[in-house]
């Protein structure tokens, strides 16, 4: 799958193997416009990762995450609803990258994020699938209820 020049496919150890799919979903106490605000805004982004963020928060915008360890683009931005993008730790192939979506759901005073991410090998799925509870999950919730 080719998005605006970048390569959409599964990366991996071997090639071959079929592709994976990460779900997860979460419940915040914030609204659903506050976790779309902390997700692309580079200095709340960075107060809840603990590391550098650089973010532009447009449609086809870059961002570097993580002191530059994660990196991609904005594909599809719906403030308060949706986050679409092209995201690659950086020490991925030059051009491979895997879509992630954050579908942020109101529910109650707070919201419901289901979060999915495709173009990734079976061999990647447990790594990435922890990183992103330990990395992302966890610490918005932190954040958000300091």
């Amino acid at each position: 799958m080719a998005l605006g020049g970048l390569g959409v496919v599964a990366v991996g150890a071997e090639a071959d193997k079929p592709g994976a799919t990460i779900h997860q979903e979460n419940d915040y106490k914030a609204a659903p416009s506050r976790i779309y605000e902390v997700l692309l805004d580079a200095k709340q982004f960075a107060a809840m990762s603990g590391d550098t963020a650089e973010i532009e928060a447009k449609p086809g915008g870059a961002f570097r995450l993580f002191g530059g360890r994660i990196e991609g683009r904005n594909i599809e931005l719906v403030p308060g609803q949706r986050i679409v993008q092209a995201w690659r730790p950086a020490y991925w192939a030059a051009g491979v990258y895997s879509i992630i979506r954050f579908e942020l759901v109101p529910r109650d005073s707070g919201t419901h994020l289901v979060f999915d991410q495709a173009g990734i090998t079976a061999d990647l799925w447990e790594h990435l699938s922890e990183g992103w509870r330990e990395h992302y999950f966890t610490r918005l919730h932190k954040y958000l209820d300091a």
